[in-house]
């Protein structure tokens, strides 16, 4: 990796400082952590002439229990989430993600809202200057042609958050601070089907905060990745269930590190007021695999990221109605 090229750092107090900076300085870049930007820096994938560090706004640092739901500040730390034991309480599948990230040390910088916003991978574009200049870089940066799909029109880079899956199935909103105000959206319109902009987020805004309703399900996560820590998810699968005596009352199922964006699976209302057997399982691996969309983005063959989500699917929606029952 190369050195940091030069460039100006501003360090505001305030949600509304660090909105006004980004006014200011367009091509500028939040940051906090910084575990995924400064590496793409180093490695001259991105180049801004500003940073923005927003690790010193209390605001966005804070954990909170109201009456409704818990607010997790964007400036949380993963390794805050990942020992609070009433997020490991209530919110099971947030807390077994948050362990997976990375590693210790990465989680101690690393902030939820950086997990949410993280750039999206592939084997094209997370590579030193010289091997993507030798190959005509990509479409994602300084390029005219997505690798992965020479013949189409977008790109095709996976996101790799190990959160976001979590947060969806436990519905999850988020308070976005802009230039004109806070607005608040649910989680899954925060994404876009696009490697090169798989974000929603306009010019100069800033994730504030996570809200979550108090009243949740059982819920659990798990991911496969090529080594058992610190890789990123080939693919990784968030499950909430609920039971009705032998029947699913609820069955929500988030997916990540096999499209360009995080998502909820379509259509588990066909599963409510079901008992859960062979031909549900079954009907959930056929949903996972038409849903996925991996591409050759990993060093992993697309089709392995596909049955393994589909696998995982069957796991914990089974292992989860098997402890309900228990209980």
């Amino acid at each position: 990796m190369n050195a940091l090229h030069p460039l100006r750092l501003v360090q505001p107090g305030t949600v509304n400082e660090a909105v006004a900076a980004l006014v200011e300085n367009p091509e500028a870049r939040l940051v906090a952590g910084g575990t995924d930007l400064l590496v793409n820096m180093r490695r001259g994938v991105q180049q801004p002439n500003l940073l923005v560090d927003a690790s010193g706004i209390p605001e966005i640092k804070q954990l909170t229990l109201n009456a409704d739901e818990v607010t997790i500040g964007a400036g949380v730390t993963i390794a805050t989430l990942a020992n609070d034991a009433l997020i490991a309480s209530r919110y099971r599948a947030l807390a077994e993600a948050a362990r997976t990230i990375a590693g210790p040390s990465h989680r101690k910088v690393g902030t939820v809202g950086g997990n949410l916003c993280l750039d999206t991978r592939c084997i094209y574009y997370n590579q030193s200057e010289w091997w993507r200049q030798a190959n005509s870089y990509c479409l994602k940066n300084r390029g005219e042609t997505c690798h992965v799909a020479p013949n189409g029109n977008r790109c095709h880079a996976a996101f790799s958050g190990d959160l976001a899956p979590a947060l969806l199935v436990l519905r999850a909103e988020i308070d976005i601070a802009g230039p004109n105000g806070v607005r608040r959206i649910p989680l899954s319109e925060f994404y876009a089907e696009d490697g090169k902009a798989h974000l929603t987020l306009q010019p100069a805004e800033v994730v504030v905060k996570v809200r979550l309703p108090t009243n949740q399900i059982t819920s659990s996560y798990q991911k496969v990745r090529v080594r058992g820590a610190i890789d990123y998810p080939l693919a990784g699968v968030a499950v909430a269930l609920s039971r009705s005596g032998p029947d699913i009352a609820q069955l929500r199922i988030a997916l990540t590190g096999t499209n360009s964006r995080p998502f909820l699976l379509a259509g588990t209302d066909a599963f409510e007021r079901r008992p859960l057997d062979d031909q549900m399982l079954k009907e959930i691996d056929r949903r996972v695999q038409q849903q996925v969309q991996p591409m050759r983005t990993t060093l992993m063959s697309a089709n392995y990221r596909r049955l393994a989500a589909a696998g995982i699917a069957r796991r914990l929606t089974t292992a989860l109605f098997n402890a309900l029952e228990v209980a």
